[in-house]
């Protein structure tokens, strides 16, 4: 097995929440005669958790952090295992496990630190960098020299989100289990298909209900939000600096709108569009996606030696088209025994586009497809694209990322509505689309109700936020970022353009960027709205 990785920014942010026909993303029909409910077992504590909140005991408010040396990253928070360097602390925060019951049980939610390191500290700077399911406590000191320049003004704290990684991680399927769920056809076209994709999902909420009940019900981002203002008060910060990226912006926006009179000076990069439910935000994404793939057979056909799907964009698209296909009925072996479906390649070309500075590993990939008939490039980037590390562990980006957005989102979709809708999205993306509309079932069946159509993200009186929007982004379209700046308000919401391509912008090196967000974020220095780099 190749050991090329692939670098993304951030974590598989809201749209592309759902991994493409992995586990929890298969779909169930409530309507078919031989259906049944994915899960009958009792979830504990299912008091909808957007309720309005008690004041929160002194107990809490007033907590004193104990900062130790980190150890290495757990399996379920992901990284490379190796523990960060001595200038890392880590910590545990105790907060409601229900924010109804603010005297009731509580969940531990981990967080690390650097300090700051220069005079004139503002104060803390939060990061989530999306998923939702992505381990903070994982991924800040391996993204830590990117913010180092941020570092000489905050101290640069991250954390696990309640039911990611180490803050009552949620759990479903074993290790094995789940590669069996990701060889699952994530585009049924047989009766057969169609039952294995049923049962799976069956088989995955049953799971996630019997090892994780007690947190299912409380996973939700309003609780997320107010962990983080929960931080701020335990950090002794009288507003939130905030860097969002990807799910991380909606989690912002969401903050922001509880909590206006809390917002210090925040960052939402890779924008998620707080105005879509499920059905448009896949639709967007497959189009952000099919972009993203279209620039990149361009770049290829442009400047590569013998582009492996052909000489123009066209070519690629058509060549693209015919590989997966093929693969639908005849998977590339894999030197260690495992197949790459069309699936699991849709998934690993997806990896891919996250970055620019990635596309040279996808035309790595399907030279080696083309060339040698094997998958092991392709298999390795769908792998880290769903968690699995060298060693077949998976950590729990997934399970988190499927019981956030089901206990987020109200919408579940039958099957018969995903057929319904299958035009649409083949329409707006011929190789990704498919995949995205047969994801919409992911949470039918899920026992825990969801606590909206869409976000609420309005926050008059809050201070200026940075909302940033990546012309090129294939996981968080561009539109996304007006149509946040507008939700959260037209003094609030500063939108400012990166032409670029991958997912995000801070992080593309893009100096005019950086310069930018620094000067907000070091000095309070606001951009004029429309700013724009390239």
């Amino acid at each position: 097995m190749s050991n090329v990785r692939v670098r993304r920014d951030a974590v598989v942010g809201v749209a592309l929440v759902i991994v493409l026909g992995a586990a929890g993303c298969g779909g169930g029909d409530s309507k078919a005669a031989d259906d049944k409910p994915a899960a009958t077992a009792s979830v504990a504590g299912s008091t909808p958790p957007a309720g309005a909140p008690g004041a929160l005991p002194g107990a809490l408010t007033g907590q004193k952090l104990s900062w130790r040396r980190c150890p290495a990253p757990t399996v379920a928070q992901g990284a490379d295992g190796k523990a960060p360097g001595s200038e890392w602390q880590c910590s545990t925060l105790k907060a409601p496990l229900d924010y109804a019951k603010p005297d009731g049980p509580t969940i531990g939610l981990a967080m690390i630190r650097a300090k700051a390191t220069g005079s004139g500290r503002i104060g803390s700077l939060v990061f989530n960098f999306g998923g939702p399911g992505g381990s903070g406590v994982g991924a800040l000191p391996s993204f830590g020299k990117d913010y180092e320049k941020l570092r000489s003004r905050y101290d640069l704290v991250s954390f696990d989100p309640r039911g990611v990684g180490e803050s009552q991680g949620v759990k479903c399927l074993d290790d094995r289990a789940t590669d069996a769920s990701r060889s699952i056809d994530g585009t049924p076209d047989t009766p057969d298909e169609v039952r294995a994709q049923q049962a799976d999902l069956r088989k995955l909420v049953a799971a996630c209900v019997q090892n994780s009940g007690d947190v299912l019900p409380h996973v939700d981002t309003i609780s997320a939000a107010r962990d983080m203002d929960l931080m701020r008060q335990v950090l002794g910060d009288d507003q939130l600096h905030y860097f969002g990226i990807s799910y991380g912006t909606e989690l912002g926006g969401v903050y922001a709108h509880l909590f206006p009179g809390k917002v210090g000076r925040a960052v939402l990069d890779g924008v998620v569009d707080p105005t879509l439910d499920p059905e448009q935000a896949g639709i967007g994404q497959a189009k952000g996606f099919q972009l993203a793939l279209d620039n990149y057979l361009t770049d290829c056909a442009k400047n590569t030696a013998n582009c492996p799907a052909g000489h123009s964009r066209q070519a690629g698209d058509q060549w693209i088209s015919a590989f997966l296909a093929k693969l639908d009925g005849k998977p590339l072996p894999t030197d260690d025994g495992r197949e790459v479906t069309q699936t699991i390649a849709t998934n690993g070309i997806a990896a891919t586009l996250y970055s620019k500075d990635d596309w040279k590993y996808l035309t790595m990939a399907l030279k080696e497809a083309k060339a040698t008939g094997s998958g092991n490039l392709l298999l390795a980037f769908a792998d880290s694209f769903a968690g699995r590390d060298q060693n077949g562990r998976y950590n729990n980006l997934m399970p988190a990322n499927t019981a956030v957005n089901c206990a987020d989102a109200k919408q579940r979709y039958t099957q018969e509505q995903v057929r319904e809708k299958l035009p649409a999205f083949r329409q707006a993306s011929p190789v990704f689309g498919e995949f995205l509309a047969w994801s919409l079932p992911a949470c039918t069946g899920w026992p825990v109700p969801g606590n909206w159509q869409t976000p609420d993200v309005g926050a008059p009186g809050a201070a200026p936020m940075l909302v940033i929007g990546n012309t090129g982004d294939p996981a968080t379209p561009y539109e996304g970022a007006g149509k946040m700046a507008a939700g959260l308000g037209a003094d609030v919401g500063i939108e400012i353009t990166y032409k670029g391509e991958g997912h995000g912008a801070y992080n593309s090196g893009n100096a005019c960027m950086t310069k930018t967000v620094n000067a907000y974020l070091l000095d309070g220095t606001v951009p004029a709205k429309g700013t724009t780099c390239s």
